[in-house]
């Protein structure tokens, strides 16, 4: 299977493709911690900063912890309004819905994900978002949507939305992850498409704490430089936050007489030994994982297994060591 024979190549740049997902590789050479004094490199995403873009992807790092149990979404599902949106690459929208309460935030634990329900022809249609925006925002939320296509039904419905159309929204137990502060002193992500968004709360978890020493180093994959989603916050932080946190974009579908100087291609053992922390690290270091069920597969094994597989696996880490959201 080609995930099978990726496993066991370095990286190739512009061959094969992951079939309908994001690609993973990684940049040889600088982070984007840095950038030049008059524009960024052409090595970094072109910038897409613009007044119509929403705060939730130009706020610095904001700690803004809640416990789990306290979101306003409960286990029955309650319909909320779109009460604005925002395209934000050529295939991505920022959704920004009210709440049920609106003189309140929504109060969702971090890196914790709600559940979108909506009827989709004779089907109803269910599936798991993680907001961008933190608890600091007051009376709405914002979810990051890649469109998919029409054989992606939900993204595709949000896509459909107009203003004051309404969906379901609700939380469960099970859709509460890994809790800040996270015990770690180094924490390694690998990150496909919108898998981002989780760990965009996990930053502002990290970085937003003035007593956090927690140092992460992100593998950032997407398919072309316009498409990456919430590159210029990533960079902003990158430069603001450069002794704790870097973050490598790998391009896979960059047309090769593009202006991209930075990695293109696929994530390999090598290059995971190079980037991430080291598994010698113990306790010390963990390995965050959020993407397409391809990505999961060759990195890391299934998102449901326990135990991991891949390229981790091959690098000495323990299944201790990985968190699959």
């Amino acid at each position: 299977m080609l995930f099978d024979h990726f496993l066991r190549i370095h990286i190739r740049a512009n061959t094969r493709k992951f079939a309908a997902s994001p690609q993973f590789s990684i940049h040889k050479n600088t982070s984007t911690s840095v950038r030049t004094a008059a524009t960024m490199s052409s090595s970094s995403p072109p910038s897409k900063k613009t007044h119509s873009i929403p705060g939730s992807l130009q706020s610095p790092p904001k700690l803004a912890l809640v416990p789990p149990g306290k979101c306003q979404f409960t286990s029955e599902f309650a319909s909320v309004k779109l009460i604005e949106r925002w395209s934000v690459s050529t295939t991505s929208t920022v959704f920004r819905f009210d709440l049920p309460d609106k003189s309140q935030p929504l109060n969702l634990s971090t890196c914790a994900c709600i559940l979108a329900k909506a009827d989709i022809g004779e089907e109803g249609v269910v599936r798991p978002y993680t907001p961008i925006s933190t608890n600091d925002q007051i009376g709405s939320f914002d979810l990051l949507v890649k469109n998919y296509g029409e054989s992606a039904k939900m993204s595709h419905h949000l896509h459909l939305m107009k203003v004051n159309d309404t969906i379901d929204f609700k939380h469960i137990d099970f859709n509460v992850k890994i809790q800040a502060p996270f015990p770690f002193k180094e924490i390694g992500m690998i990150v496909g498409g919108t898998g981002i968004t989780p760990m965009i709360q996990a930053l502002h978890a990290i970085l937003g704490d003035k007593d956090s020493e927690t140092k992460v180093s992100m593998l950032y994959g997407s398919k072309v430089a316009n498409d990456i989603l919430g590159s210029d916050m990533l960079e902003d932080w990158a430069a603001s936050h450069s002794e704790r946190l870097t973050v490598t974009h790998v391009l896979s579908d960059e047309p090769g007489d593009s202006e991209w100087k930075g990695e293109r291609g696929f994530i390999s053992k090598e290059m995971v030994s190079q980037r991430l922390p080291s598994p010698e690290g113990g306790k010390d270091v963990i390995i965050f994982v959020c993407g397409p069920p391809p990505m999961y597969n060759a990195i890391c094994g299934p998102r449901e297994d326990k135990e991991i597989s891949g390229v981790l696996q091959e690098c000495g880490y323990e299944a201790s060591q990985v968190y699959k959201f």
